[in-house]
């Protein structure tokens, strides 16, 4: 498991960095320097990757013997063992001497290093940040916002990009596609479970999960490798009884945000309910992967077709997920399902070229432009895939308010009829495009 070191100068907000990274509050934040003077050490994950979190004090270049000096020993330590460096600078306060001296200690390692600008809260401090701190010479820097969580993600892909390959032993463990079943009670959940955990397999084990009660079953499949999540029925909230039914629910949500894929498991002879459909959007909110598993095909009297149809009527902002009728009780169909998890896998991580996807966004802009609003109409310059897992994409226009949900959509499409998104949701955010600083004033 690889190492990823917190450094920079006292009070740029590395510890707040580390809570945020780790969802924890095991560093103290305070705004004064030296709060953090030992090493702390979290075990985290990221884009199917773990690694150590190591947050330290901060390095000031002063007398060996004060604290300071002390904790910037500590410091050291942990650049030393260190796989990955992270220089977290201060975004409101701008390049600094201390800076300047941190970032020449951090090249002379010789280790990736990935500069974070943080308290960037706002546009302007992400512009100026983006500007001023290549000076460093650490290549671009990732202007964040710990306290806001802004843009960590970008952060955390670098930092996982930069890593060493994985052990064997490593590699093992984070090959596994995670795939939580969802639905309601009823609806055959646990029969799918038992099929799809014997459906050709070589290997099934229990894995003692997070959770009590969400069971986590290793599966072998000439597909690939998999980590079935099998979860409790939600019931709507009404009916959820406080204490263990309502943390058993609890734990099944977070099994769904843990996935990469979520089969979304439909009563076929009942149609789709609205608890149903309340499932289906916690879905879509966390991110995940989907396949719809139309179940008990094999109580309807003649074709699926209709039924199938009348689901996704029903679903009608899943229309980017696979239908797939089956029957847990006769294995009907149950073979489609393992290909259908990989290929929605396959979409959910992939990444697009930055100068294709440009293309197709400015053809699908000049095909149908976007709508004119009071004289304005939005006026797209570019755009780049921030993040896979899903998906997202940064469009950098001239005002993000012009943009309208329809208009978004088309986008979408397009980019999915393009290069295959079938399976996977996909996240359109839009950008502001500053204009450069020498043509503000020039």
């Amino acid at each position: 498991m690889g190492y990823v070191a917190l450094l920079g100068r006292p009070n740029v907000g590395k510890s707040a960095l580390f809570n945020r990274i780790t969802q924890t509050h095991r560093a103290i934040v305070e705004d004064v320097p030296g709060v953090t003077r030992d090493r702390l050490y979290e075990e985290t994950e990221w884009d199917g990757r773990s690694f150590t979190l190591v947050d330290t004090g901060g390095i000031w270049f002063g007398d060996e013997d004060t604290i300071l000096g002390m904790t910037r020993r500590q410091a050291e330590m942990a650049l030393q063992e260190a796989d990955v460096l992270v220089l977290v600078v201060d975004a409101r306060e701008g390049p600094t001497a201390a800076d300047q001296a941190v970032a020449e200690l951090l090249r002379r390692s010789g280790k990736p290093v990935v500069l974070a600008a943080n308290k960037a809260e706002t546009a302007a401090l992400e512009a100026a940040a983006r500007a001023e701190f290549g000076r460093l010479g650490l290549g671009d820097p990732v202007p964040v916002s710990a306290l806001h969580g802004r843009a960590v993600d970008e952060l955390l892909d670098r930092v996982v990009a930069a890593l060493p390959a994985p052990s064997p032993e490593e590699t093992e463990e984070t090959a596994l596609i995670r795939v939580a079943l969802a639905g309601r009670p009823n609806v055959g959940k646990s029969s799918l479970v038992n099929a799809l955990s014997g459906q050709e397999r070589t290997l099934v084990t229990p894995i003692p999960g997070t959770t009590r009660d969400v069971v986590d079953i290793r599966v072998q499949t000439p597909e690939g490798a998999f980590l079935l999540l099998d979860t409790a029925g939600l019931r709507r909230p009404s009916r959820v009884e406080p204490g263990l039914e309502a943390k058993t629910v609890a734990r099944s949500l977070d099994a769904i945000r843990r996935a990469d894929v979520v089969l979304l498991v439909v009563d076929l002879t009942q149609g789709v309910s609205a608890q149903d459909q309340r499932i289906a959007s916690q879905v879509v909110q966390a991110g995940a992967a989907t396949v719809v598993v139309a179940n008990k095909a094999d109580l309807i009297k003649g074709t699926t077709l209709p039924a199938v149809g009348a689901l996704r009527d029903r679903l009608d902002y899943l229309d980017w997920a696979p239908v797939i009728a089956t029957s847990a009780l006769t294995g009907w169909h149950l073979d489609q399902l393992w290909p259908a998890v990989a290929q929605a896998y396959q979409a959910y991580s992939r990444r697009v070229p930055t100068h294709l996807l440009n293309q197709v966004v400015q053809e699908a802009v000049h095909l149908n432009p976007p709508p004119v609003q009071r004289g304005k109409a939005l006026k797209v310059f570019y755009a780049v895939q921030a993040a896979a897992r899903p998906p997202r994409l940064l469009l950098f226009v001239n005002q993000p308010a012009l943009a309208q949900p329809a208009y978004t959509r088309y986008l979408e499409r397009r980019v999915r009829e393009r290069f295959g998104f079938e399976g996977t949701p996909i996240r359109i955010e839009y950008r502001e495009r500053r204009r450069r600083t020498d043509e503000r004033t020039g």
